[in-house]
């Protein structure tokens, strides 16, 4: 649950830009988890890569708030989470030659997604979730985004896509000792925007995305990972015109997460565009906490 809110804070519009370290690992049945997370971003645009803008200087400041419940699924474990993201961004951009200034708070886009483990993660409660230990875990979750966020179609530059989006995803985890390798990989889908800047209509195509962490455990809780995720795609329609905006963009980052007690845990996190053909790369720092009580802890 941690991640879903640090991937909230990052990039609320641009789902395939997701770092998202233990997506695929097991929690006892019936613990629920509530988080809240801050993030800053500066760079290009981390909201919507495909915009026809360029040169853009954003600074965002953005906050999340989440919850999940792990359920039994078929004897495995899954999980249902919701987040809801807000920001306030500001900036400057150009399009068609003139500068564009942006500044703007608000709700993004909330976030619905269910998991559930396929391998690997069996339905425990508390007290026999103290004796699980990781082999391997292959698990698959889907993620629906709302257009409930705000919008404005006389701006560019939103919070909200004004459109649905879909994203169906696999992942195996697979530990050695104190190590464990996750690698998982989805596929964003969007339905039209039918009221675009100017009154368009905007369509795009799928974006692919494969991310892949190298996790260490500590001792007392304590892990840390190594993050690189690789998204393609997303060329986009505008009134039936083709726009020259295919993405194919690396993005790696870092990952701390240390308990504070039994229920309370902090996480930090950074992550930074490597390369973009969009020219979108941008910088991210933040910070989540999380609590998670029920199901016997």
């Amino acid at each position: 649950m941690f991640a879903s809110v640090v991937l909230a804070c990052a990039a609320p519009s641009a789902r395939a830009q997701d770092i998202e370290p233990r997506s695929y690992s097991n929690a006892p049945i019936g613990v629920n988890f509530l988080v809240a997370g801050y993030a800053y971003s500066r760079g290009g645009v981390s909201f919507d890569p495909s915009l026809p803008v360029t040169d853009t200087r954003l600074r965002t400041d953005s906050l999340a708030v989440g919850y999940a419940r792990v359920f039994d699924a078929f004897g495995q474990s899954g999980k249902f989470d919701v987040i809801v993201p807000a920001s306030a961004l500001s900036g400057s951009a150009t399009y068609a030659g003139e500068p564009v200034q942006r500044d703007i708070e608000g709700l993004h886009d909330p976030r619905f997604r269910v998991s559930i483990n396929l391998l690997g993660a069996p339905s425990l409660d508390a007290k026999a979730f103290r004796n699980f230990e990781q082999d391997l875990i292959v698990g698959a979750s889907f993620q629906v985004a709302a257009p409930l966020g705000q919008y404005d179609d006389e701006r560019l530059i939103n919070l909200g896509a004004n459109r649905w989006s879909f994203k169906p995803e696999v992942g195996v985890s697979k530990a050695w000792g104190p190590w464990t390798v996750e690698v998982a990989a989805a596929a964003t889908f969007y339905t039209a925007n039918r009221d675009f800047y100017g009154g368009k209509v905007r369509e795009q195509d799928p974006i692919g995305s494969v991310q892949v962490h190298g996790i260490y455990s500590f001792p007392r809780g304590i892990w840390a990972s190594a993050d690189a995720t690789y998204f393609a795609g997303g060329r986009t329609t505008v009134d039936g015109k083709l726009d020259n905006n295919l993405q194919q963009n690396w993005r790696a980052g870092a990952t701390l997460a240390v308990p504070l007690d039994l229920r309370n845990s902090i996480k930090l996190y950074a992550s930074s565009g490597v390369s973009a053909r969009t020219g979108n790369n941008f910088d991210l720092v933040g910070i989540a906490w999380q609590v998670r009580w029920g199901g016997g802890l």
